[in-house]
């Protein structure tokens, strides 16, 4: 066996204990800069995980290829942003500085064997691995009353959807005796050729996987807990929360019904479509709606997880293909967003999107950054949001899914409005307070890494666009 294959997880996860294990040693009043060290491990973990190589180990429970390579990076990237941005932040926190650092690397570590995932009981642990590290970040301002109610509706809600996905696991094993991704998929073909139609087990099998990722999704109508712990978490949890989580569970899921479940992808497809138009739908109306810009992008993330299923509703590895550069573009632009965000609320305390007024005047490169991402999330040329909704829009028409692009492409108008009030608030209206803004190097960083994202993926898009490429081509058989 190729155990190099496992040495960019057993590297991050010795430094994830290495980072632990340090915070009890190390001077109280300057724990926040383990920050750095995290940093530190995340961008070595990128370089082994480059020289990893393909292959499988464990008889198939764990996949190194071009998919998992791909998502990788996005995991480790969000979470290097994620930890830059919470350098200065906490700050604010009394105790358990280390372990903060350490939670995020935690939920990466399980993010990567999540994608890694060839068989099903190795995915429900690396899930959990994902998951019960959020849980506790989710509530990580104990003194903060919204704080804790956020972890408590994200312990509850993702211990459900955790029962709900191992009680449909327990379906599929019952039916096809094996827990393995590739053994499924033979065997479920056989019963195909055998009796046809799908039978109710195997129904509520499938109904129960959606479900459970619907819940790690913020997929409607699972997406109940999102507006609440968004808000509620800390900011820089939240941005992880709506990008990584995401990727993740996504991640998770092409694995599984692209392969295990193909053989009957005209009935889920359907039901992912459906999903897919009403999260685009409810999601960008209650944007709409909203007064605190945590809450506006939590409802944003709500739409943008229907627009990046369009890809799996295309059924082919030109949708897998762009669904993984959505991933990419929606990184940056999300992240940069709720660092945006960060920025602003540590000068003002304020979340408030009525706050914004005036701040192009109080920081300019502030509010042109803020612009940035807004406009990438709206899908304007010549931004990363633009090619990516482009090319996913392009691979559904391809398969003939010409009803889900018209209504993304309505409901992008919807977006529009929202995003661009904040613009507005901005530019173009005077603010009632006054305040001066000094930004921490750190989320100077933070924003600059964002923005050049933005603008590679949008103006240069080739590389990156090949990269998903050859991630979708491990589905080769499309």
């Amino acid at each position: 066996m190729n155990y190099s294959l496992l040495l960019p997880e057993i590297f991050l996860l010795l430094w994830t204990l290495f980072i632990f294990v340090l915070d009890f040693f190390w001077d109280k009043s300057k724990t926040h800069s383990l920050g750095w060290l995290s940093l530190l491990g995340l961008g070595i973990t990128a370089g082994l995980l480059f020289g990893s190589g393909k292959g499988n180990l464990f008889g198939n429970m764990f996949l190194s290829d071009g998919f998992s390579f791909y998502f990788k990076l996005v995991f480790l990237s969000a979470a290097f942003l994620a930890i830059l941005s919470s350098i200065d932040f906490v700050k604010k926190i009394d105790k358990y500085r280390g372990e903060y650092f350490g939670l995020i690397l935690l939920s990466t570590l399980g993010m990567m064997f999540l994608c890694s995932a060839g068989e099903l009981i190795t995915l429900y642990i690396a899930l959990e691995l994902t998951t019960i590290p959020l849980f506790v970040l989710a509530a990580y301002l104990k003194s903060d009353s919204r704080s804790a109610e956020a972890g408590i509706k994200y312990v509850i809600l993702g211990a459900i959807s955790s029962a709900i996905l191992i009680y449909g696991i327990s379906i599929i094993y019952g039916l096809t005796g094996a827990t393995d991704l590739a053994l499924i998929q033979f065997s479920l073909a056989s019963q195909h050729l055998k009796f046809g139609a799908l039978g109710p087990a195997l129904i509520f099998g499938i109904i129960f996987f959606i479900a459970g990722f619907g819940f790690k999704l913020a997929l409607v109508p699972f997406h109940v807990w999102a507006p609440d712990v968004y808000q509620g978490a800390p900011t820089p949890i939240t941005a992880f929360l709506s990008v990584a989580s995401k990727g993740a569970g996504l991640a998770a899921f092409v694995r599984i019904f692209f392969v295990s479940f193909n053989v009957f992808q005209p009935d889920w497809v359907m039901i992912i479509a459906v999903l897919a138009s009403l999260g685009m739908i409810l999601g960008n109306i209650v944007a709409l709606m909203q007064t605190n810009i945590k809450r506006m992008l939590a409802y944003s993330s709500i739409a943008q997880i229907g627009y990046i299923l369009i890809g799996v509703v295309a059924f082919s590895w030109r949708g897998i293909s762009s669904l993984s550069f959505y991933m990419f573009a929606y990184l940056f632009a999300n992240m940069g967003a709720f660092i945006g965000a960060i920025t602003f609320s540590n000068v003002t305390g304020s979340d408030e999107i009525k706050d914004y007024a005036g701040l192009s005047r109080k920081s300019p490169g502030l509010a042109l950054c803020m612009t940035v991402f807004l406009l990438s999330l709206v899908g304007i040329p010549p931004l990363a949001g633009f090619v990516g909704k482009y090319y996913i829009f392009a691979s559904a028409i391809e398969r003939g899914h010409i009803g889900i692009v018209i209504i993304a492409i309505l409901t992008s108008v919807i977006a529009l409005y929202y995003y661009v009030g904040v613009v507005r608030e901005m530019y173009f209206r005077k603010s009632e307070k006054e305040f001066s803004f000094s930004i921490p190097f750190s989320l100077k960083l933070a924003l600059f890494i964002c923005v050049i994202g933005v603008l590679l993926a949008g103006l240069f898009p080739t590389p990156f666009i090949d990269a998903a490429t050859q991630a979708a081509q491990v589905f080769y058989y499309w």
